[in-house]
């Protein structure tokens, strides 16, 4: 273990931090239906680099968070959340080796089905009805991934996170 190995928990925790905040920062009313996927986005790209580091658990309690910050049902986040990150796991051998276009194609599908599995718990919670307006986050994540992807990059290789 080198001696920039304790620091790769903190840089993890850190932009985990950071996504979690930019769900819950105020946006102007017509802006919030686009708000992006922030947390998923970071478990996604630490599942896709570090899938030792961030799974499926680490994914289940950022959710947590998430639920109770947005003061959603208890554990909705946290299954999407979980889902994302398993598939990851499963597919990170190959997301690696393709250019960034087909990763956010792959980022388009996992984040319509994670929001799927949140339009299905609002529905069974009895959550007021959804509109079109439930999917955009999907479409602004797939937007936003390629210069999360690369910022996450730079701050994995300068951190020297393994």
């Amino acid at each position: 273990m080198n001696s920039a190995q304790p620091h790769a928990r903190w840089v993890i925790a850190v932009t985990l931090v950071v996504a979690l905040t930019l769900m819950i920062l105020p946006l102007p009313a017509g802006l919030e239906p686009y708000r992006p996927e922030w947390a998923m986005l970071v478990i996604l790209y630490w599942s896709l680099a570090l899938p030792v580091r961030v799974g499926v658990g680490v994914a289940w309690l950022i959710g947590l968070l998430q639920d109770v910050i947005q003061a959603t049902a208890l554990g909705s986040h946290a299954l999407a959340f979980a889902l994302v990150a398993y598939l990851t796991i499963q597919l990170c051998q190959r997301l690696r080796n393709v250019p960034i276009w087909q990763q956010t194609l792959t980022v388009l599908g996992l984040v319509l089905l994670a929001r799927a599995l949140l339009f299905i718990t609002r529905g069974l919670s009895d959550s007021a009805g959804v509109d079109w307006r439930f999917w955009l986050p999907a479409l602004t994540s797939t937007l936003v991934w390629p210069p999360v992807f690369v910022l996450l990059r730079l701050l994995r290789r300068r951190f020297q996170v393994n």
